[in-house]
């Protein structure tokens, strides 16, 4: 039988309870999930990729079908040359939707043999953003339910 592989991107920056809830659940799904860490030329990351890459390895070092790599181009591009069926997205609301479901019907019409699935995230997570975690650590605030463990450090590291 062949191997379901999927991916889930982002930027990660960094990458919070929320997407760990997702990547959890997209790993009772699929064989092999990559996790792919984007560029995002419109934002200026707090971490630079290898940083983010390597948090990213350690929270999920416990789902052993993940593998962490970094991707440039068109995530649908990268998608089909892992030999992915699908792109991973999670949804917080319906806000969310619109935008993903732009994304979902360009990839389709790239790649018709990668599908788009949206997961919707755990409600306890749905005003969660990475933005929302840096703006909050920016400030000295508590962002211990935000983030793994590790993650936290880092960033108070970083605003110290």
């Amino acid at each position: 039988m062949t191997e379901k592989i999927a991916i889930i991107p982002g930027s990660f920056d960094p990458i919070t309870n929320g997407h760990l809830d997702i990547i959890e659940r997209a790993a009772k799904v699929f064989d092999v999930l990559y996790v792919s860490v984007l560029a995002n030329s419109s934002k200026q990351p707090l971490f630079d990729l290898d940083t983010r890459l390597a948090l990213i390895k350690e929270v999920t070092a416990h789902i052993p079908q993940v593998r962490v790599e970094s991707a440039q181009g068109l995530t649908v591009q990268y998608a089909a040359s892992k030999g992915a069926v699908a792109i991973v997205r999670g949804l917080r609301a319906v806000s969310d939707f619109e935008y993903e479901m732009q994304i979902a019907s360009m990839n389709r019409t790239l790649e018709e043999d990668v599908e788009t699935f949206f997961v919707m995230t755990n409600s306890k997570y749905s005003f969660l953003s990475s933005s929302i975690v840096k703006e909050v650590a920016k400030y000295q605030g508590d962002i211990s339910g935000l983030v793994p463990k590790a993650v936290e450090e880092a960033i108070q590291a970083k605003f110290r």
